[in-house]
């Protein structure tokens, strides 16, 4: 989970109490802490959902299958914090990179702690 140089592999988080990855190939990384409560993922996908007590997103589940893909995917494009570059990140377990938002285009997990 943690790299020589101390820092964390965004690719580890969650993965001590995931599924296995046959039956959930994906998961959301959510950076919660930059999380200002603009609600574009909730309206967009349905495991995305409003809290509010705290006026911020949560996703109902981490890790998921083909048939939730789509619709975490278009949470993490629709997510307008950190610039537009998006706080939600999809991961294919199976290869460690990132499907959405991708802001590089090369599948590095775009995490930003």
């Amino acid at each position: 989970m943690s790299d020589a140089d101390g820092s964390i592999d965004p690719a580890g988080i969650g993965e001590g109490d995931a599924p296995p990855v046959e039956d959930a190939p994906y998961k959301v990384l959510f950076e919660a802490n930059k999380c200002f409560g603009a609600g574009k993922c909730a309206a967009v996908s349905e495991n995305w959902e409003m809290d509010l007590a705290s006026g911020m997103a949560r996703p109902t589940t981490y890790f998921f299958g083909e048939d939730d893909l789509a619709h975490n995917v278009a949470a993490a494009e629709a997510c307008p914090a950190k610039k537009d570059r998006g706080v939600i990140h999809v991961i294919d377990r199976r290869t460690d990179e990132e499907i959405a938002p991708d802001p590089e285009g090369d599948g590095t997990i775009s995490v930003d702690w």
